[in-house]
């Protein structure tokens, strides 16, 4: 069988990504941020952005005939070594178009899979990613054969080469299969720890990746979890004892989510999910500094939703408001307001006034507001301690 991992790195990478009706031009263009983003955390290093306007994707090359033709001049002109798509590719799509562009093709589920396969420490989080790996690549192995590219059309060469990739797919199916019976029992595992956990209220830090929940739990839970400045820097579930002024909880750190998270991870890191759907308390993060944080926040609300969480008591802690900037108008200037002339304060009203869920403004790194942050959780989770275990106050 051949290495699951994906080497990219040091390599340069072009961005592909096609703007239709349903997203707009500049949406699309913030989209190739992210995956220039996702590059680099691979190791890889982001060369130039290539966007069609497209009613939709072509079925059979994902990008027009004319536009797949300069991009393949421009990866051969700049001797590029691999094409990262924005979107999920069909075999057949990624089949045709490496035969126009004859370098590495991968989209980006492929590229967050292997994102978490550098990423994983634990046997667990190895074993999810493992499992989401061969899931993806199972209707892909045919291409991924490429010491049969010189066997075809090889008269008497076609049926060893169909029967090894029979024997592969069954070694995959097998391996599939014992993943997921590994998987069941670290998931009976986790449950027997959970519920030795059940005296304790539960609190979760939630979010888009790299919104800072790491740096959080390593502030107010005195640890030392892993943080960086990069996509996905935790995997693995972090669950720590926390007290505040005799008052204690148990306070989760989980993987960050992302705009179009592969369904096979969703599915994998069933166990790590489960830790936010049993949990009393959400910690929503967000980076107030990040241009698309509304739209993160969307996204990480609806994969709570997908996950059965949605309805979870929740607080909303808007971070790194040492990064935010905003453009303050001229006294004369007559044009609207818009999201980039919104000062921190006008941030606060507004969102204090579009929710009923409690908010909070502060900076981990710089340990701004972070007293009344304390304060807030407090409170949040003396009352859900009240509710649980009413015989025993604080």
């Amino acid at each position: 069988m051949r290495d699951l991992n994906l080497k990219i790195e040091t390599e340069q990478a072009v961005l592909v990504a096609v703007s239709t009706p349903q997203i707009e031009f500049e949406k699309t263009n913030e989209y190739l941020n992210e995956l220039a983003f996702l590059v680099e955390t691979a190791g890889g290093i982001p060369n130039k952005k290539f966007i069609q306007n497209l009613p939709y994707p072509d079925p059979k090359t994902y990008l027009g005939s004319g536009k797949l033709n300069d991009l393949r001049d421009y990866i051969q002109e700049n001797q590029i070594g691999i094409a990262v798509f924005d979107d999920e590719l069909s075999p057949s799509q990624t089949r045709n178009i490496e035969q126009v562009l004859e370098c590495k093709v991968i989209d980006r589920t492929r590229l967050i899979l292997d994102i978490f396969a550098s990423r994983a420490q634990t046997a667990h989080s190895k074993t999810q990613v493992e499992l989401a790996q061969y899931e993806y690549i199972l209707p892909r192995l045919t291409r991924m054969w490429t010491h049969l590219q010189k066997q075809r059309g090889g008269i008497g060469m076609r049926g060893p080469g169909e029967k090894e990739i029979e024997t592969d797919r069954r070694i995959v199916r097998d391996r599939i299969a014992l993943l997921k019976e590994k998987l069941k029992e670290i998931d009976k595992q986790k449950c027997t720890q959970r519920s030795n956990r059940e005296q304790f209220v539960r609190v979760a830090l939630v979010g888009y990746t790299n919104v800072g929940k790491s740096t959080i739990m390593n502030l107010i839970s005195k640890s030392n979890v892993f943080a960086e400045n990069k996509l996905f820097a935790t995997l693995d579930t972090t669950v720590r004892k926390v007290v505040f002024d005799n008052l204690p909880f148990l306070l989760s750190d989980t993987v960050g989510f992302i705009r179009k998270l592969p369904h096979g991870l969703v599915e994998s890191f069933k166990s790590t999910l489960d830790e936010i759907r049993e949990t009393d308390l959400l910690l929503h993060v967000v980076d107030i500094s990040h241009p698309e944080f509304e739209e993160q926040i969307q996204v990480v609300n609806q994969t709570l939703h997908e996950i059965q969480a949605g309805d979870k008591a929740m607080i909303m802690i808007f971070n790194k408001i040492d990064n935010y900037t905003f453009i303050e108008k001229e006294p004369d200037d007559l044009t609207p307001v818009t999201k980039e002339n919104y000062s921190l304060d006008d941030l606060k009203s507004t969102w204090m006034a579009k929710n009923n869920i409690r908010s909070i403004f502060i900076s981990a790194k710089e340990r701004q507001n972070i007293d009344e942050f304390r304060r807030i959780i407090y409170e949040e989770v003396k009352q859900l301690h009240q509710k649980i275990y009413p015989y025993n106050n604080f």
